[in-house]
């Protein structure tokens, strides 16, 4: 069984400017002609207006939409989540987001799901949580390494060209050895992995690219991947 994630750097749904090419891209994936996708806002808090953007595009899609809140009452989430085809996770809170989906077994469900083919995909939050580690601004002053469901190895960076603070901090711990290499992914752009290793770079929005970032004789390489323009 094939197994795919789809971590997207910025961009998309969430954004008013979105082109939706992104969207369409993950529902293609599927190969079904009408996919279940369900969508976790929870890094949002299930922020309202982010679930009526999540349903404003994607009902206007070939697919079956749903949600699932954890502020509310909650529904059979294992049942749900093996029930779909696609999972899209928002952006947000990341440290927030994890600690709630822990009090709710939410990583061994998904992995159960990853493992039967089940698309894991989603945004900035959405985006790092699938990997080993993730930069993330959970935090309001300082960005930081943050542990994560470990699905696929290595660490992962979004919003890498958006916030000035992403590209001097990536380096910056690359230098000092706290890692030894980045994923690092652009706005507009997405790394899309089959079995659990980086397939290509998914460009949404012009010549936007992920990069591994790493160390070589001391200096910082940014080195793209493949890129599909779509």
């Amino acid at each position: 069984m094939k197994k795919q994630i789809i971590a997207i750097g910025g961009g998309g749904f969430g954004r008013n400017n979105s082109s939706i090419k992104i969207e369409k891209y993950i529902l293609n994936l599927s190969k079904k002609q009408i996919p279940n996708i369900c969508f976790l806002p929870t890094a949002s808090g299930d922020d309202n207006s982010y679930i009526v953007r999540f349903y404003n595009i994607f009902t206007r899609l070939k697919c079956n939409p749903s949600h699932i809140e954890f502020f509310k009452r909650t529904i059979n989430l294992r049942k749900h989540i093996l029930n779909q085809d696609i999972i899209f996770v928002g952006g947000g809170n990341t440290k927030s987001m994890l600690s709630v989906w822990n009090d709710w077994d939410m990583k061994n469900i998904l992995f159960e799901a990853y493992n039967k083919g089940v698309i894991m995909s989603g945004v900035s939050a959405g985006a790092i949580c699938w990997f080993t580690s993730g930069i993330t601004d959970s935090w309001d002053n300082e960005l930081k390494i943050l542990p994560c469901l470990a699905f696929v190895k290595g660490v992962c960076c979004p919003h890498y060209d958006e916030e000035p603070s992403r590209i001097p901090y990536v380096k910056r711990i690359i230098q000092e050895k706290l890692i030894t290499n980045c994923l690092s992914i652009e706005g507009g752009s997405a790394m899309h992995y089959i079995n659990d290793q980086p397939y290509k770079n998914i460009s949404f929005y012009d010549n936007k690219n992920s990069y591994n970032v790493y160390s070589k004789d001391n200096i910082i390489v940014e080195k793209p991947y493949q890129i599909l323009q779509l």
